[in-house]
């Protein structure tokens, strides 16, 4: 027995004989009263009785002083996450994957998940999502540009699928990036659609959605305002509906005998009486130039 578990029973026994010692002093002024032989038979019965209590409220004291305090299994450690197996495995995600390798924010990723009680969540899109994306190009973005569209690409938190209802209530959410990088999330009957301005996309599938990481599948690059502008290019048309077959029907036998063959834009005797008026002039003109010959 340790000396820390032996000192409640040192200072109850210390406790008990102080009481013992008071009640034979009592008793020896009992005995002077009532004569030594009863005296003394009742001090030993006494006597008798306070070792005996003594000894059994020691017994139960040491018991529970001695017994050994249940502790509480410690909670199991959650799982370790690997980004760069789990990115390389799923998707594919290899364009996504190497400007997090490139940019060193993979350890980031990775230190965020595994060594907070917060976790993390990100947007992952497509390597066909970075091949289509044509206009804007991040072909020419900087290192810290570049560092900054993919913190864009994550939150500082780990969400599940039914977390989004609440965030869309909250939009915009600030992402990993901070400052102006916020995106905006709706929920439309479970499907959550996800806007940086730039780019409006959806979530396609959760790759992974269990604490501390979740990983989310999109079909665009998330583009934010803060590196491109708000010089936002408008959507695209949609394609004009087929205009239907109306061709004139052909000319019955009766309407080329009748009006309608007078619609030209000049008749014959229009043009006659036309060709006439322009020799009266001449002859007028050539009539006139004569007689001034003879003045």
């Amino acid at each position: 027995m340790s000396t820390a578990a032996l000192c409640p029973f040192i200072s109850f026994s210390t406790d008990a004989f102080s009481i013992l010692i008071s009640l034979a002093s009592k008793l020896e002024v009992y005995s002077d009263l009532r004569g030594l032989e009863m005296g003394f038979e009742m001090n030993i019965r006494v006597f008798t009785s306070a070792i005996l209590g003594l000894v059994y409220f020691a017994s139960a004291n040491a018991q529970a002083v001695v017994a050994p305090t249940p502790t509480p299994a410690p909670a199991p450690a959650p799982e370790y996450v690997n980004l760069t197996d789990l990115l390389s495995v799923a998707g594919p995600f290899h364009t996504f994957l190497g400007y997090l390798q490139s940019t060193k924010l993979i350890e980031t990723f990775q230190s965020q998940a595994n060594n907070t009680d917060e976790g993390i969540t990100l947007f992952v899109p497509k390597d066909e999502a970075f091949a289509s994306l044509k206009k804007p190009s991040i072909s020419n973005l900087t290192q810290d540009q570049l560092k900054s569209l993919c913190l864009f690409h994550a939150l500082p938190h780990y969400y599940k699928l039914a977390d989004f209802t609440n965030l869309s209530q909250r939009s915009p959410i600030p992402t990993f990036a901070g400052g102006q990088y916020s995106l905006n999330f709706t929920d439309t009957s479970g499907t959550v659609h996800v806007d940086s301005g730039w780019t409006k996309t959806k979530v396609i599938s959760a790759v992974r959605a269990t604490d501390p990481v979740a990983v989310y599948e999109t079909d665009k690059v998330l583009l934010p305002e803060a590196i491109f502008g708000t010089d936002i290019p408008p959507s695209p048309a949609p394609a004009p509906a087929p205009v239907p077959d109306t061709a004139p029907a052909a000319d019955s036998p009766s309407e080329k005998g009748g009006s309608g063959s007078s619609l030209p834009n000049s008749s014959p005797s229009s043009s006659h009486r036309v060709l006439n008026s322009d020799k009266l002039s001449q002859l007028a003109l050539a009539f006139v130039g004569g007689m001034l010959m003879f003045l």
